[in-house]
């Protein structure tokens, strides 16, 4: 009996010492692990000269904790040396509307370039008006339900950007009146892409999911059934969606296999 006790007891002493390490892990290590995800995201209808164009896509910075200065050196050290053509930021680049969060976010992104731009769109953390105005400042042009008409190899491109709280199709529809040639959507929650489908928009890249957070062996990402695509990859009809697992935390300030990363995407024509 007291063998068994004893057992018993160390099991359980294991078994508690084991989930403090991983807490320990997803709570000290993962968090500040930046990853590189290179991907080829197939698009309907994209034009040859767009062939292996190389989007950089960063999403939820969560500037403060733990996404620290430390962090955005990182990034951009990171873009640099991947040198894609347009970098894209899809927003929540603070937490609760932290006004005094933003400027500092956006002096500490001024080493991001791309010979196409550097461009933002908005989540549901941030203060727009601040984040217009700061990251503007810098450089990093800001779409707030609209779009901004880009020539890359000589071909024209609506790059458009949806606001997280405009959830309409009227108001995609007035992000890109007026569009021409090829058109990419910058939405941060990824449940726009049945407005983008609608709208026929070959592109859409999103954020706002992390990732899950916390992705469980065996069982995946628990956040994953809100969203119609949590990482990666997914397609409706004509419209090819990207999401990104972003860099930051909310909730807890915990990641487990799903850590921080930058997206560098090459363009490739939809097979078929």
């Amino acid at each position: 009996m007291r063998v068994t006790r004893r057992r018993a007891l160390q099991t359980l002493v294991a078994a508690g010492t084991g989930l403090a390490g991983l807490g320990g892990y997803g709570l000290l290590v993962e968090p500040h692990r930046l990853s590189v995800t290179r991907a080829s995201v197939r698009v309907s209808r994209l034009p040859p000269a767009l062939d292996g164009l190389r989007l950089g896509l960063v999403a939820d910075l969560h500037y403060g904790r733990p996404t620290g200065d430390g962090m955005l050196a990182s990034i951009t050290e990171t873009l640099a040396a991947e040198k894609p053509d347009l970098v894209l930021l899809v927003g929540d680049f603070v937490t609760g509307s932290e006004r005094s969060a933003v400027a500092p976010c956006a002096a500490r992104l001024t080493g991001i370039d791309a010979r196409y731009g550097v461009f933002a769109a908005l989540g549901n953390h941030d203060p727009e008006a601040e984040v217009k105005w700061a990251f503007e400042r810098q450089g990093i042009g800001v779409l707030r339900d609209g779009h901004t008409r880009l020539a890359i190899r000589g071909e024209p491109v609506s790059l458009g950007g949806l606001r997280y709280w405009s959830r309409k199709a009227a108001d995609l529809q007035r992000a890109f009146k007026g569009a021409r040639g090829f058109s990419i959507l910058l939405a941060h929650d990824p449940r726009r892409l049945d407005l983008a489908a609608a709208a026929a928009i070959p592109l859409v890249l999103s954020g706002h999911t992390h990732g899950g957070q916390v992705v469980l062996p065996g069982i995946g990402a628990p956040a994953a059934a809100r969203y119609p695509v949590v990482h990666g990859i997914g397609r409706r009809g004509p419209t090819t969606l990207f999401v990104t697992r972003g860099i930051g935390t909310v909730v807890l300030p915990v990641r487990f296999n799903c850590p921080p990363e930058v997206a560098v995407l090459t363009l490739q024509p939809a097979v078929g």
